[in-house]
């Protein structure tokens, strides 16, 4: 059925949890697994007519980024290698998670993203919007939500 499957991590505890599923339906069904993660871009807020500047310098934010990203990937990484799943690590740059996923699934060639739900409802999912919700509908690819 499926055979190559995205998992986007962000190192919540729910994020987490779904790897472990996710990991989990790849070895019943013979799939490999990409993990993804989307590292936040440097900080700039702007004030009027000046920007005040984030005192940590672009240099070192893409250095702690990339630790985070190797710490979230290393987790599941770790999880296929438990289970006998291939797996292959990626991650990207964007300030727009949705949209970062979703470029990772193309490119990855992957016929299934499976993702978390934070499980929000009404108004508060409405006015907060999802990272999900946003992929559902902007994906071709398949999106399996677990919650």
């Amino acid at each position: 059925m499926f055979k190559h499957i995205l998992v986007p991590t962000d190192g919540s505890e729910l994020s987490r949890a779904t790897a472990k599923r996710a990991v989990s339906f790849a070895k019943e069904c013979g799939a490999r697994i990409t993990v993804f993660f989307a590292k936040p871009e440097y900080p700039i807020a702007y004030f009027g007519e000046g920007a005040l500047i984030d005192p940590t310098t672009p240099e070192k934010f893409a250095e702690l980024a990339d630790q985070q990203a190797n710490e979230y990937l290393g987790e599941v990484q770790k999880e296929c290698a438990e289970a006998g799943v291939e797996c292959s690590l990626t991650s990207a740059t964007s300030d727009v998670p949705y949209e970062a996923i979703i470029e990772a699934a193309e490119k990855s060639g992957c016929d299934l993203i499976f993702m978390a739900s934070h499980g929000r409802r009404g108004i508060s999912g409405f006015l907060l919007g999802s990272e999900t919700n946003k992929v559902l509908t902007h994906s071709k690819v398949p999106v399996l939500v677990y919650r």
